[in-house]
This record gives C-alpha cells, structure tokens and sequence, in this order.
C-alpha cells in the first residue's frame, strides 16, 4: 500500500489527463525517476529526441529536471510517437540571462494518450524562454501541453512564450491545453497561446486546384505545421533529421 501511495492519478493536476490505469500499474520508482542536468554558466546543452515504440507497448515517461547557469542555454526538441501512454516532462530553473528553448510534436492514433509537461522557472532577471508544441492526433487519441511559468519576484526583465496548436485529423481525437502563467514581477512580457482545429480546407483547396494529390496535400500541410516546433533548431541537418523522422511515424500510420 505504500508504494501505490507514491503514484499519481488523474486527480493530481499536473497528471489530470493522462492514462490512469497506465499509472496505477505502474512501478513508483520508474514513474517517480527524475533525469537531471546540469548547464555550466554561458554554456549551451541540447537534446534532440523522438520518442517512440510499438504499438504492444504500454508506455513510457520521461522526466527531466534542468538548472542552466547565468547566460547558458538549454534546448530541447522532441516527438512523441509512442505507445498506449507517453509523457515527456520538463522542469528548467534559469539563472540570470539564461534562455531555455523547447518544441515539442506528438503523433497519435488508436487509444494513444501523448503529453508534453513543462514548468519553467524564471527565478533570476533577463532569462528568456520560448516553447512551441504541435499535435496531429487521429483516430481516439489525445494530445496534451501542460505547460506552467513561474516568474520570481526578482525576475524583472523575464521574457516567457509558449504556443500550442494542434490538428485533429479525425472527430474521435481531442487535445487539451492548460497553460499557467505565475507571475510575481512587474517589468515583464509573459505571453501563451492555443488553438485546435482541423487541416486548413481552403489550402487543400488551393492545392487540388493545382493538380496535387489529397494524400501529398495532407502530407505538405502536416509538415508546415509541425515544422514550427523544429524552427528554432540552427543546425540545418539537425532541423531536416527532426522533421523527417516525425514525417516518418506518420507515414507508417493509417490516417
């Protein structure tokens, strides 16, 4: 009893739409398991991952805490392509000019549940952090962005975003969005928006107008959107390699 104790459930707020009978059987010390890093002062530190398994597959999560030193930088870049239930978590503290960047895409059919959940910490002046998130989910599964920002009262000068959007390519998918914004500065520009929608039908349109297949429009559409997250990436063939390995877990899927 002790040990089911330790694990989360849907009541938890930070857990509220992920998988429940995925926790309840899960093994506390694994979903408790926090991953850490350490950025040195005006240093950069990136990670560049896709995340994914086969459909037997249960799930998985990945935790992940970060402190970035004055002026450093921590980047992450992710895709979520995984089985039954997957969540990607990460929790960055910034010194003073320290910038985290984040984009982040899940990929869903079936029963998936996906979920990218971040808290950013802005404790010291003139830190910065961006993060874009895109769902494509289909099918019956989920995609979540829990994303949280809490600005110190000596935070002044902070700069903070976070864009989530996601398409549903089917009625049965859903995607949920809870961003929070905790703010204790004054001299700051905190700023987050969401939308869910479908594919843009006037650009399917414009494409079939010119001959294109629906299936290579559908494809030209969903890179566009989910290249936003990978945007920020400098290395071109670091951008390229992201992008075609999201592009291939779709192509492996029945949409």
């Amino acid at each position: 009893m002790a040990e089911a104790a330790t694990l989360p459930t849907t009541r938890d707020e930070d857990w509220r739409y992920s998988d429940g009978e995925y926790l309840a059987a899960s093994n506390p010390d694994v979903i408790n398991h926090w991953r850490t890093i350490e950025v040195p002062a005006g240093e950069t530190r990136s990670e560049h991952s896709m995340h994914g398994s086969g459909e037997a597959s249960d799930g998985m999560v990945d935790r992940l805490r970060v402190h970035v030193g004055k002026g450093g930088r921590f980047e992450a870049f992710k895709t979520i392509a995984a089985g039954r239930y997957a969540r990607v978590e990460i929790e960055v503290t910034l010194e003073e000019g320290a910038h985290f960047e984040f984009g982040g895409v899940t990929l869903g059919g079936g029963d998936k549940v996906q979920e990218f959940v971040t808290c950013t910490k802005h404790s010291h002046p003139n830190a910065t952090s961006n993060q874009v998130v895109r769902a494509v989910q289909w099918g019956q599964s989920t995609g979540n962005f829990l994303g949280r920002i809490e600005v110190a009262r000596d935070a002044q000068k902070t700069d903070a975003a976070q864009n989530f959007r996601a398409i549903l390519l089917e009625k049965g998918a859903t995607a949920n969005t809870k961003p929070e914004l905790e703010i204790f500065a004054d001299d700051v520009l905190c700023a987050h928006g969401a939308a869910i929608g479908q594919l843009d039908e006037q650009a399917s349109y414009y494409m079939a107008a010119r001959g294109i297949p629906p299936e290579i429009a559908r494809k030209l559409l969903i890179q566009a959107f989910v290249g936003d997250a990978f945007e920020a990436i400098e290395d071109e063939a670091t951008r390229e390699r992201m992008l075609e390995r999201t592009l291939s877990e779709l192509d492996q899927a029945t949409v």
